[in-house]
């Protein structure tokens, strides 16, 4: 019964029924284009006139072949992800993709990982009874007919785990956090590894998942090995969220909206219309909807800050030299062991801010201490607030006698104070300025990425789980508007009014 209900869901999967008119040059190039391959293989899905999925590929097989280059570092990708609506194939198309890349190269050794073992084995038999498919009718074209030589070895073909024939091992299927140990492959494949928004909002979840992935499913790329990773952007938390964070460089990111507000156009008409995109919309809840159709983080659209102004160059005089109207420092230090110390040096000219340094650690203040004396002097702070409830005036003074014993210098005018005002109406009264006056290095995610996460992720609604990066931004923002240092600093020679 099981082998019957395999041959009926492979003509399922594959949709056989080959058109008129297929050639050996057609056989041919199916061998050669993956496109071609999906097209012959499931002519009743895969058509020309659908331009994504001939994107998507042709993406496939470039990051399989080596033709994908980031043009700004001149290297290959070897990593990919994908974020396409539901439906529209995705699975499909992997799966089609794991059997061309077999008949291209037998030697192939994919692991695949889904949310579940149960959806694994799912995709994994996909992979197997297409390959295996038996021609029962001289109208279909059916994998051997393309790849005469690509067969299951027999006696080997479960559905976790099998091989091809002259091969140990081909494929294996697993859940996400499941047992991969002992064996390696040349193409590691994750598909949708979050179940849904309730997992996707779980930090302890998303944490698992993603040591899992750096401590385990890594360790199974051979040297060489491509990565692709396919799942519904529910948040800037998940993994696809924080392999970008990480390698940024690294990694061809394929996002695919259903619709496309400047086009005015759908991704695919005939197979999610616009009225039936519009009919999901209205009795959708608006975060889900937009993660699943229009690949955007739920988190993203309840962000405080939407947009962030950055610059390629500091203002420079006619000798070269930077040109500010002064160079300020805010610092919001640690109250509690779950706080960040967050320091901020900006320029200012003009009434605008350009972002030097951050300073953003949970480091103990006998470290943050000289950190940030040692901050404010290569600066060339000339003025610097620190904001604290709990043990301002010692960290001041500290940083202060610091800046003397470590670098000679009393150039720089410090202020401490007890900051009374409301932290979250701060935060929100300043954002647009913020947005609109304060500009940071165009590469500032790769420089303070820890500090870039607490800013782009920080919600509008709701609690984040660490504000010190949007509080010192605002304290930062606030010094500007005032235009003035605080009458109570530190001269050097003690306090004074």
């Amino acid at each position: 019964m099981e082998g019957a209900r395999a041959k009926k869901q492979t003509v399922q999967l594959a949709d056989l029924i080959a058109p008129d008119g297929v050639t050996d040059a057609r056989l041919q190039e199916a061998r050669e284009s993956f496109w071609a391959f999906c097209k012959l293989m499931g002519p009743k899905f895969f058509k020309e006139e659908r331009a994504y999925q001939k994107e998507m590929a042709n993406t496939l097989q470039g990051i399989y072949e080596g033709t994908l280059i980031n043009p700004t570092i001149g290297k290959l990708y070897k990593k990919l992800t994908i974020s396409i609506p539901p439906r529209h194939g995705k699975s499909y198309m992997l799966c089609l993709f794991c059997m061309w890349v077999m008949g291209r190269d037998n030697e192939q050794r994919v692991i695949d990982i889904s949310y579940n073992e149960t959806l694994s084995q799912r995709f994994a038999r996909g992979v197997r009874d297409g390959i295996d498919a038996t021609k029962v009718d001289p109208r279909w074209i059916i994998y051997s007919d393309i790849f005469p030589k690509t067969k299951i070895k027999q006696g080997d073909a479960s559905m976790q785990i099998w091989a091809l024939e002259g091969q140990f091992f081909s494929f294996l299927a697993a859940g996400f956090g499941g047992t991969i140990t002992g064996i390696g492959c040349s193409i590691g494949i994750i598909d949708d590894p979050v179940k849904n928004h309730m997992e996707a909002f779980n930090d302890r979840v998303l944490d698992e998942q993603y040591a899992w992935y750096a401590d385990t499913f890594l360790s199974r790329i051979e040297e060489g090995g491509i990565q692709i990773i396919v799942m519904t952007r529910w948040s800037t938390k998940d993994l696809v969220g924080r392999v970008l964070a990480d390698a940024p460089d690294e990694w061809y990111e394929l996002r695919m909206p259903a619709y496309n507000a400047d086009t005015d156009k759908m991704l695919c008409e005939d197979v999610l219309s616009r009225e039936s995109y519009e009919a999901k919309k209205r009795v959708t809840s608006p975060g889900i909807f937009e993660a699943n159709f229009q690949s955007t983080p739920i988190d993203i659209q309840g962000r405080l800050y939407s947009e962030f102004a950055t610059y390629e160059d500091t203002p420079r005089d006619a000798k070269g030299h930077e040109d500010f109207d002064r160079i300020i420092a805010y610092v919001d230090t640690a109250d509690t062991g779950r706080d960040y110390l967050c320091a901020i040096v900006a320029g200012v000219r003009e009434g605008r801010a350009w972002v030097l340094y951050v300073l953003y650690t949970d480091a103990p203040m006998e470290k943050t201490e000289p950190q940030t004396a040692d901050m404010l002097a290569l600066c060339n702070v000339q003025h610097a607030e620190i904001e604290s409830n709990n043990g301002g005036r010692g960290f001041a003074r500290n940083v202060e006698r610091l800046l003397w014993e470590r670098h000679g210098s009393r150039k720089v005018s410090i202020s401490w104070f007890h900051q009374s005002a409301n932290k979250q109406a701060r935060i929100l009264s300043s954002a647009t300025f913020v947005m609109q006056h304060v500009q940071f290095p165009e590469d500032w995610a790769r420089r303070w990425p820890e500090y870039h996460k607490a800013m782009t992720s920080y919600q509008r609604k709701g609690k984040s789980a660490h504000d010190d990066a949007p509080d010192a931004t605002t304290g930062l923002a606030e010094m500007m508007q005032r235009g003035v240092r605080r009458k109570r600093f530190f001269s050097g020679k003690g306090a004074r009014d």
